[in-house]
Parts: structure tokens; C-alpha cells; sequence
């Protein structure tokens, strides 16, 4: 299951930004998805910070960026230069960390993306060996309503994985297409289960915002759901 590639062949401008914490695989999981974007008409270019964002007059010219940065930090003029590429229309869009956790201390981006991460509970204390893989827990991924008739989650019902489950702090301004409860378990502090956005788009000025919560490492991206999942919602986001 892929998003089709499109028929047109106007050249459209999108920028690449990975990096941050190698945990989540910036360059393996963003080289998936760029031989895509050049199927559907987009002209890439690539690079390892948000230096281009400070850009104006490059930014400009951009349809749509695709950015895996994990924490790290944004410069004042960067994130000012995004935010005013997004309000005139360039499209943001992006998974996991790469977007919902990113650049923690600038709080203009979190209001920005309209959700962050929080945490991603765990496996039973005493199956946790140190890895990545103690916060591998299987879920469920709830279709809502909206998800029926809109372009990124059409035809996709609820699907289930095993991997990170996000915990995400968020605001009325998105439009959630898709959720995700965290249980209550014996060994959790919390008394009730807890629902987060998983799938979201968000409007801002006139640009288009896409996060996909799923995208850990390669092996989900790849899962044929999410990759179609995320190939939808970066052409939804484009300008």
C-alpha cells in the first residue's frame, strides 16, 4: 500500500531536514522517502540543520519541508524564517521525534507543530534491559471519523504496532485524524488511560502541517500502512 505518484511534472521545490539524535535514523528513514518526492515532481535538497531556514528568500521557493530532527536546537532567525515560510505557504510535514520532538527549548515551535512529545511508556520494569527496546509496547492506532473521507487516512482502518507509543502534549488547533490510549497498567503512577493524537494535520496561516507519531526507526516507516500514511500527508502538505 502506496500513496500513487502523481501524473503532473511541474517541478516543486522540497527541502530535507534531518538530524539530531541517530537513535531515530534521520538519514535511513528520510532516504525512503526522497526517491518519492522526485517521483512526484519535487526538485530535493538535503541538509543536516536548520541553517536554510534563516533563508528567506531560498525558503520562499520551497513547497514543502520534511523534517527528522530530534531535539537539538533552532537559532532564533531559523525558526522565525520557518514560521514565515509556513504562514506564505510552504508546507511542513514529519514523523515521530523527527517533528514532535524537536527543538524543546524554543516554545514558539511547540505552539508551531501543536503537539510534543511527552514520553513513551514502557515495557514491565523487569523485562527493561537499557535498549531502545524496553519502550517497545504493542498498541493500536485508532482511526477517527474525519479519517474516512480525508486524503491522508482514506481507505485505512485502525492498525496495530509494536514499537514507541507516544504520550503527546497538544491543543485544539489540530485536526487529529487518528489516536492512540495509553493503558493503565499495575506499574504506571497514572489512574485512567490517556489519549493522545497519533495522526494530525494543523493549518497555519497557509501552510499545511503533517505529523505522523509513528516513524521510530526504519522498520516502521517501512511498515506499509505508515509509509503510505506518511507519502500521503507530504503531498497533503505541500503547497
Amino acid at each position: 500500500m502506496t500513496a500513487a505518484p502523481s501524473d503532473s511534472t511541474a517541478t516543486r521545490r522540497a527541502l530535507v531536514v534531518r538530524g539530531g539524535w541517530d537513535g531515530h535514523q534521520p538519514v535511513e528513514t528520510t532516504d525512503l522517502f526522497i526517491p518519492f518526492l522526485e517521483a512526484n515532481g519535487f526538485e530535493v535538497r538535503v541538509e543536516d540543520s536548520p541553517k536554510p531556514y534563516a533563508d528567506a528568500d531560498y525558503l520562499g521557493t520551497v513547497d514543502l519541508i520534511v523534517q527528522t530532527n530530534t531535539m537539538s536546537t533552532i537559532e532564533p532567525d531559523e525558526f522565525a524564517g520557518l514560521r514565515q515560510a509556513i504562514e506564505s505557504g510552504t508546507g511542513f510535514a514529519g514523523w515521530h521525534g523527527g517533528i514532535a520532538d524537536s527543538y524543546r527549548n524554543t516554545v514558539d515551535y511547540l505552539q508551531l507543530v501543536g503537539g510534543q512529545f511527552a514520553a513513551h511508556p514502557g515495557k514491565r520494569p523487569e523485562e527493561r534491559t537499557g535498549e531502545q527496546s524496553d519502550n517497545y509496547v504493542p498498541y493500536t492506532v485508532n482511526m477517527l471519523p474525519a479519517a474516512a473521507e480525508h486524503p491522508i487516512t482514506q481507505g485505512i482502518g485502525d492498525f496495530e504496532l509494536v514499537t514507541e507509543q507516544y504520550w503527546v502534549l497538544h491543543d485544539d488547533l489540530n485536526d487529529v485524524l487518528a489516536t492512540t490510549t495509553q493503558a493503565v497498567r499495575p506499574w504506571d503512577p497514572w489512574h485512567r488511560p490517556v489519549t493522545s493524537p497519533a495522526i494530525w494535520t494543523r493549518q497555519w496561516g497557509k501552510g499545511r502541517i503533517f505529523v505522523s507519531t509513528p516513524g521510530h526507526r526504519i522498520e516502521i516507516v517501512e511498515n506499509p500502512i505508515v509509509r503510505t500514511i506518511i507519502e500521503r500527508g507530504l503531498l497533503w502538505a505541500a503547497r
